[in-house]
């Protein structure tokens, strides 16, 4: 595919705000913050700091620790830490600001609604005078004080912006568009992606720029063309009318100096099935640059075409400086869930190393028109594995388990990276749609153009194409919750999240309720197959609404869908029956299961790969090399942070176990095991003139998954919260 490309100026400069200020009191000096997400605008997940370091991280020891109590279905926030006050996530879903040298409580802002749960944007005007925090709750785009915690009114209308307005779509089929992940603040624009849910008929996942003060939106990309804009030939005809999803749902990145903005893109929904967006779908699946100013694209490149397998690029694109032919070129870099890595000229958009279109499997799925090929990059090579054979099986399973997952092998579709879906048998797919790499996934050093990578390999079973919508509950949660997320699905196009016309059966009584839903009542159809704990969940949220807690599933599923298909076409689903993992819960493929993988690219090769985690229960027999066994969505979802001190700082998710890695050869520095499982995005800061790490570690119940004990280890509901460590003084 074309690329056209705009003129931009060469230089990059990458900074961090060192400041000392103070809230009422004395200024604190010396102190390094981490400002944004990620650590910065570039999202490099690096920083400049090198008080810890190879020779003394095994003294590191934990010098404070803020609880959060409970179980929070997500729980990986990363930390913004400005001028000695750290503002974390907190009970009941508060923002709140601590003393980041103490923990001590300054203020703390209740929430109405459910925030962004993987952290929140920072602004200040340029003489300090106006500090705000910027997050989404609910789909509503809000900003309070960051020295008292006090809503900003004068923002939007009454202090909110609705982010379900302005899409073109009815308001009524947007339950929620916030995503999970915050934006970046450049100068006085707050630029946000998208969640846009993965069914049919879901909203577009339009970027778009807020005024800071206002919230007046500045400008809008359209991810899915509309009539005379660039790509909209490559979908069918108003095709942006009814496909929705193309949505940076995860992380970009900023070059500030350039002012150009670089955002993955989600595939299209429905993600494994498009026989009604036949074409490559632009920008879907793109490392898209734009222009900040102006919100005008300069150029992309699609890294998958006609997405059929959920391989949304969703880790953020890395900012490097790199050798390369014996020049320094400025490059972007991008770990995809697929495995590779695509490395472009940051202004241009060219390949550092040749891409190549190769043949990939065909679709046979009714209706579909799957594309001949797909874009593999010659180098970096894959940091993830892309097929799974009877020579792959896990070898700590039992006999029985062994010879079950030979039988899946020899029965279903399975041609290693991009089999598509079919409706005649099910299909493997590896990686599965959570990657290879996903949010967070990648770190990178700007003093030596090394990308650090956290990758999972999880082979997933994915049933065969059917016309039927499948339904999706939490592993998690009350009645009330897995029957909130049944009413989503659906429910929610016709009674609207405030349940308009829905009567209760405290009202009409059990059976008169479940008679109108599984036989319809006037204009409401029926569901007469609804398995019975289903009909028993979705009462007891009707009836008692405000019991359940926050419902967002992630993943496969079709659900139902949002509005009727084009005429003449029968829409399909698929949905992942699971991990395939054995009777013990760990997975079916060989490990390692998860790894750190260091991407040299200047040479485009990688320098190193090493074992990130244990399996519990093979720790205890000694068998240690395994990495930590991928049996929930949160465990493929941690994020590694690189520093000038030489380490890699990452916790892996089911040994409840955090580490430090010397960065130059992968060799374990630092471990230690805490009461709850690290979750996100650590951030790395200092305070007069003492540096900390700080992880995130969320209370996973023993219940949400198979093999608890022995594939992964539950966190402790009291040990949920904030873990600080530094060098001992």
């Amino acid at each position: 595919m074309k690329v056209r490309v705009r003129n931009a100026c060469i230089f990059f400069e990458c900074s961090l705000c060192m400041a000392a200020i103070s809230f009422g009191q004395t200024a604190k000096a010396h102190t390094t913050n981490w400002a944004d997400y990620g650590g910065g605008l570039d999202s490099m997940q690096y920083s400049p700091l090198t008080q810890i370091d190879k020779s003394n991280a095994s003294h590191l020891t934990l010098v404070w620790f803020y609880p959060v109590p409970g179980t929070i279905a997500r729980f990986n926030f990363n930390p913004l830490i400005v001028d000695g006050v750290m503002y974390v996530l907190g009970e009941g879903s508060a923002i709140i600001a601590l003393d980041a040298s103490s923990g001590k409580i300054i203020w703390s802002h209740p929430t109405v609604g459910i925030p962004i749960d993987r952290g929140i944007n920072y602004w200040e005007s340029k003489d300090r005078s106006d500090r705000r925090l910027i997050f989404s709750a609910d789909s509503f785009l809000q900003e309070i004080d960051a020295r008292t915690g006090a809503s900003i009114q004068t923002f939007g209308a009454d202090g909110r912006v609705n982010l379900r307005e302005g899409l073109g779509r009815d308001l009524k089929t947007i339950p929620e568009i916030q995503t999970g992940t915050p934006g970046h603040v450049f100068g006085n624009e707050v630029i946000l992606g998208s969640a846009t849910s993965e069914s049919y008929g879901s909203p577009p996942g339009d970027i778009r720029a807020f005024d800071v003060l206002s919230g007046k939106l500045l400008w809008t990309f359209h991810t899915i063309p509309h009539p005379g804009e660039y790509g909209y030939d490559t979908w069918p005809k108003d095709a942006w009318t009814y496909v929705g999803g193309v949505n940076t749902w995860g992380e970009f990145s900023i070059d500030e100096r350039r002012g150009i903005g670089y955002f993955p893109l989600g595939s299209p929904t429905y993600d494994y099935w498009g026989g009604d967006r036949i074409g490559a779908d632009l920008f879907g699946d793109c490392l898209l640059a734009l222009d900040l100013r102006t919100g005008k694209r300069l150029w992309h490149y699609q890294v998958v075409h006609h997405d059929l397998w959920d391989y949304d690029p969703t880790a953020a694109p890395k900012l490097l400086t790199v050798r390369h032919n014996g020049k320094t070129v400025d490059v972007v870099a991008l770990p995809t869930k697929s495995g590779f890595v695509f490395v472009l000229n940051r202004i241009t958009g060219k390949p550092i190393w040749p891409i190549e279109e190769r043949p990939v499997p065909r679709s046979d799925a009714p209706g579909e028109q799957s594309w001949p090929t797909q874009p593999v990059p010659t180098a970096p090579p894959p940091f993830a594995r892309q097929s799974f054979t009877a020579d792959d099986i896990d070898p700590y399973m039992s006999d029985a388990d062994k010879q079950r997952v030979l039988e899946i092998l020899n029965a279903v579709n399975n041609h290693g990276i991009f089999t598509p879906g079919t409706d005649k048998r099910n299909s493997i797919q590896i990686p599965g749609d959570v990657g290879g790499a996903n949010w967070g996934s990648g770190a990178a050093d700007p003093k030596t153009g090394i990308l650090y990578v956290r990758t999972s390999d999880s082979p997933e079973l994915k049933l065969k194409l059917t016309p039927k919508a499948p339904l999706r509950i939490p592993y998690q949660g009350n009645m009330e919750t897995q029957g909130h997320a049944i009413f989503n699905q659906m429910c929610m196009t016709c009674h609207g999240p405030d349940r308009i016309g829905v009567r209760s059966p405290k009202d009409i009584g059990i059976e008169k309720f479940e008679q109108i839903v599984t036989h319809g009542e006037g204009e409401m159809p029926g569901f007469s197959d609804m398995p019975a704990h289903y009909l028993d969940a979705l009462a007891a949220y009707i009836s008692d609404p405000d019991a359940s807690g926050p419902v967002k599933i992630e993943g496969a599923g079709g659900g139902m869908e949002r509005m009727p298909p084009p005429p003449g076409i029968t829409r399909y689903f698929g949905v992942y029956e699971n991990r395939i993992l054995g009777s013990n819960g760990l997975p079916a493929i060989s490990p390692p299961w998860t790894s750190l993988v260091a991407v040299d690219l200047n040479k485009g090769t990688i320098q190193w790969s090493v074992p990130l985690g244990t399996a519990p229960g093979l720790a205890e027999k000694g068998i240690t090399n395994t990495g930590a066994a991928a049996v929930l969505l949160a465990a493929v979802r941690n994020a590694p942070v690189v520093t000038a001190g030489g380490l890699v700082f990452v916790g892996s998710w089911g040994d409840r176990t955090i580490h430090a890695f010397d960065k130059d050869t992968g060799r374990i520095v630092w471990e230690q095991q805490i009461g709850a499982n690290p979750e996100g995005l650590p951030s790395v800061y200092e305070v007069d003139g003492r540096e900390y790490v700080v992880f995130c570690a969320a209370a996973h119940p023993s219940g949400s998954a198979p093999g608890e004990g022995y594939a992964w280890l539950a966190g402790k509901e009291d040990a949920q919260g904030y873990y600080v460590f530094a060098l001992q003084k």
